[in-house]
Order: C-alpha cells, then sequence, then structure tokens
C-alpha cells in the first residue's frame, strides 16, 4: 500500500479523531492506523480481528493501534505480534506523537466523511457517570467541554467546507458546558450556533441523556426549525430496578415523558434510543419492560447491544446470564423496532419533505429517515420530495 490508512471502529468521535489524526499523521508515510472501541466485547474483538486482517494484506507496513480499547489495555494490543505501536486516546490527538511541532493542523472537514455530506462536531469528551455497565469514563476521562466560542468556530469551518448539516457529538452530550464559567448548558450552546451561524441549514444532536435535557434546549427544540426534529435517547433499559442498578439517574417513567413532550413541541419528531439485551439482572418481566419500551415511547431508530462484560466495571463482577438468551433477547429487540421503523415510514407516504443528499443516492430527511430519489441528485444538495412508498427500510421519493 502507499500512503495512510484508517480504520475507524465504534462511535462518532471516533470518526472524528480519525480524521484529526489523519491530518496529524500525514507525514508519517505508510501506515495503518487502528482506532479501536471498548463498549463491547464484540466491538474490541472486531478491533482486533481488523489487526491481523490487515497485517496479512499489507505485511511490511507499521500498524498503529489507538482508541478507547488500547487505552484500556495497551499491554494486551502490544503484545499481538502484527502491532507496531500503541498510542492511547489522549497521545493520539498529541502533535508530538506524530514527529509534529506542537501544532495541531487544521481538520479538513472535508475528508473522510466518504459515507455522508453531514460535518461531526466533537464539542464534548469524557464522562463524570459511573453507570456500572460502561467502561467508556476509564478510556475517555472525566467530561470536558470544548468553549463556546471553539465550537462555533467549528461549525462555521464545516459550513464554509460545504456541509449543509452539522451533527454535535460526545460521550455525554448533554453535559456540556458543566466544566465551563457560568456553566452553560448544551441549549445554550445550541441557540448560540444557531444565532451566530446564520447559513448553518441543519443542525442535529448525538445522544441524550434524558436526565440531562435543559430547558433551553427544549426551548430551542420547540423554536428553532433547523434543529432537527430526530432525538436520539441513551434510554439503555425499560425496567426501574435495572436501571437502577445499571446506576442510571432516569426511570421509565423519565423515557415516556421526554418522549412526550418532544412529539408535543414537534409532532413530527423521530425517536430512537439505546437499549441494552441481558444485563445481569434482567428477569423475564424486565425484559417485557423494555420491549414494552418501544412502543410506550414510539421508538423508531434502535442501537442495540447485547450485554458483554467490560472488565473494571461493577457490572462485570455479577453473573451474567446465558448467551443465547442475551442474543434471544437482543433479536426480540431489533425486531420490535425494525417493526416501529416500518411503522413509522409507513406514516411518511404521500407526505412531502426535504432530503440532504449523501454520496450513496440516498437521502436523510429531518426526522432521519433514508430517501431514495427518483433521479440522480449531487450530494450535498438539499431537495423536496414527495414521498412514494417504502422499500425495505429506505423511502422511495419523486423529486418535486
Amino acid at each position: 500500500m502507499a500512503g495512510l490508512q484508517i480504520l475507524t471502529f465504534g462511535c462518532r468521535l471516533n470518526i472524528v479523531e480519525s480524521e484529526a489524526m489523519r491530518g496529524l499523521a500525514a507525514g508519517i508515510g505508510d501506515a495503518i492506523i487502528v482506532n479501536t472501541c471498548a463498549v463491547t466485547a464484540e466491538a474490541e474483538r472486531q478491533g482486533r480481528q481488523a489487526i491481523r486482517r490487515a497485517r496479512r494484506e499489507h505485511p511490511d507496513t507499521p500498524i498503529i493501534v489507538t482508541g478507547c480499547a488500547a487505552e484500556l489495555r495497551p499491554e494486551s494490543f502490544a503484545a499481538m505480534p502484527e502491532v507496531t505501536r500503541v498510542l492511547g486516546n489522549k497521545a493520539k490527538l498529541d502533535p508530538a506523537s506524530w514527529g509534529g511541532d506542537g501544532t495541531i493542523p487544521a481538520l479538513d472537514p472535508t475528508a473522510g466523511f466518504v459515507a455522508n455530506t453531514r460535518g461531526f462536531l466533537e464539542v464534548q469528551h469524557g464522562c463524570d457517570h459511573r453507570c456500572t455497565f460502561c467502561v467508556i469514563p476509564l478510556a475517555r476521562g472525566p467530561s470536558r467541554s470544548v468553549p463556546v466560542g471553539d465550537a462555533v468556530d467549528g461549525v462555521r469551518r464545516l459550513v464554509t467546507a460545504g456541509h449543509r448539516e452539522v451533527v454535535l457529538t460526545g460521550v455525554d452530550l448533554t453535559a456540556w458546558g458543566v466544566d465551563l464559567p457560568g456553566r452553560p448548558t448544551l441549549g445554550d450552546l445550541v441557540a448560540r450556533i444557531l444565532r451566530l451561524v446564520p447559513e448553518l441549514k441543519r443542525l442535529r444532536l448525538s445522544s441524550l441523556d434524558p436526565a440531562e435535557i435543559d430547558e433551553a434546549l427544549w426551548r430551542a427544540f420547540a423554536e428553532e426549525e433547523r434543529l432537527m426534529p430526530h432525538l436520539h435517547l441513551s434510554a439503555q433499559a425499560g425496567d426501574d430496578k435495572v436501571l437502577k442498578q445499571m446506576k442510571r439517574r432516569h426511570s421509565r417513567a423519565d423515557v415516556i415523558r421526554v418522549a412526550e413532550r418532544a412529539r408535543a413541541l414537534r409532532p413530527e419528531v423521530a425517536l430512537g434510543a439505546d437499549l441494552i439485551a441481558g444485563f445481569p439482572t434482567e428477569t423475564d418481566a424486565a425484559f417485557e419492560a423494555g420491549l414494552d419500551l418501544i412502543e410506550a415511547a414510539g421508538l423508531t431508530h434502535l442501537h442495540v447491544f447485547p450485554y458483554s462484560a467490560r472488565p473494571g466495571t461493577p457490572a462485570a463482577k455479577l453473573p451474567t446470564l446465558p448467551g443465547p438468551l442475551v442474543r434471544e433477547r437482543a433479536a426480540r429487540l431489533r425486531a420490535a423496532g425494525t417493526a416501529s421503523l416500518a411503522r413509522f415510514l409507513d406514516a411518511r407516504v404521500g407526505t412531502e419533505t426535504e432530503i440532504l443528499m449523501e454520496r450513496d443516492g440516498t437521502g436523510l430527511t429531518p426526522d432521519f429517515a433514508r430517501v431514495r430519489p427518483d433521479r440522480v441528485v449531487p450530494a450535498g444538495d438539499l431537495r423536496r420530495v414527495t414521498i412514494l412508498g417504502r422499500e425495505g427500510e429506505i423511502l422511495m421519493g419523486d423529486c418535486v
């Protein structure tokens, strides 16, 4: 191979950080960087599998491993014969790690987002909470917020580079501002961005903690059409006992109240959620409560994770449920989510909406439905379409 190749696993933060590394490591020559994830055992397994495959395909190319899994288990990755070097999460964004002079190069927001035309901006890092199942605070450290001015400048750069939609991301996005002077809230940041960057067409948010959505954010959600009607909730479970044992700060009723308030403010809103199947203390009744939450809260875009014990977390000390049972429950949650999404999409047939075209020939509606228009539309264009029907999880659109 010639040049730099980056393999990215996990969350949107890793996507953003991989692009930062692309600039930082531009001068090192041929290399493969594997940016790992540690959120589940499966994610870590996929990272190791990619390392071995990269070595088979490129036997003479240096392989540098970084990301959350490498941060937590550096010795384990360093012991892999395929690995040339291991970098932790802090080191991977340090110019000195890549032979730089201490100056972080300007990130080219147009680079690397080969699947879409949205820009992603990391405005918050780390987490101060200690959910019993989660290893990410150990990998990414305490919550740190990007100052307001820097965040606004980041949005401007993305818009200048041609992005009509920007997605704000973070490990615990709704905790943005708690460490800044005056303790501004995420809602304050959203309002400032929309006011100071009027040329931004769309602003979207990544996962939100149901216990942390502030009143300023609700106000922006109600009043700002450019803030997309799509909320993704870090729900994790639908049973109060399980939520308490997870050390979550919300209840089942809180998730439903958030859903009801969102729909009262923006009836067209789409709601997604993260759900964990098979937490160690999840009884049959607790699982059914989680399954029922999909309908009770009207969840349509699900991220379902089969529980896997993460070393160093309190939940890892609990007896785990049988693997086949965990996989069965995950499959049932996904099936319920697929059925809910189908109903959500079918209800849009006959309506008119706007899509932002991506590079795969489909576009995204404000409420995060994917649409294939009836003609070729350039990536990055905003186009009005009438929804004619559905094929699987994609809507068919007629350009207006």
